[in-house]
């Protein structure tokens, strides 16, 4: 187990809570229509949350439905193929659908679950809390972006390694030996 004493701030709380009601008045003046947030469980689960709330803030009432797609499995590397463990339940067609996630580093999960909803005739915006533009395998580029984010492997605001870490309310890096942890491959 690693002490939660080694993890390094990254991007603060107050930072995060901030960006959060940035993003919402951002997504509000874009005046979605029938908006549905659709957040990419498990990662973005308190991003998502939180901005929801900041969205409720600027006026707006989404409804709310989650996907859980995974690339990895039991892998700690993508397998380069995203398969789909749990589907939105709601009719997607005509609806402005913003699907929000927690990172964007190589960007297969996005693109797919992006291309997913609009075959099913959504018109589809994608928020996420963290890019890291330098690991992108597909072209996709995001409407809403929280942070941009160095090429750690980071941890915390429900984000997590071996499931540990998700309950942080700030963005961390987990430190070994006075060093951050190297970058994700």
């Amino acid at each position: 187990m690693i002490d939660r004493r080694r993890v390094k701030v990254l991007f603060d709380e107050a930072t995060i809570a901030r960006r959060n009601e940035e993003i919402a008045r951002e997504i509000a003046a874009s005046e979605p229509k029938d908006l549905l947030v659709v957040a990419i469980l498990k990662g973005s689960f308190m991003f998502a949350a939180d901005l929801i709330r900041a969205m409720h803030r600027s006026g707006l009432a989404p409804q709310v439905e989650f996907m859980h797609l995974s690339s990895y499995r039991a892998a700690t590397v993508s397998s380069g193929q995203v398969a789909i463990l749990r589907d939105v339940d709601s009719e997607v067609r005509d609806r402005d659908v913003l699907l929000v996630d927690d990172i964007l580093e190589s960007g297969r999960t996005i693109a797919f679950a992006k291309d997913l909803l609009a075959a099913r005739g959504a018109r589809v915006s994608t928020c996420v809390l963290l890019e890291k533009p330098g690991k992108r395998a597909v072209s996709v580029k995001p409407d809403f972006v929280g942070f941009v984010c160095p090429d750690l492997f980071v941890v915390g605001y429900g984000m997590d390694v071996a499931h540990s870490f998700r309950e942080l309310p700030f963005i961390g890096v987990v430190e070994k030996d006075g060093d951050a942890t190297p970058p994700n491959d």
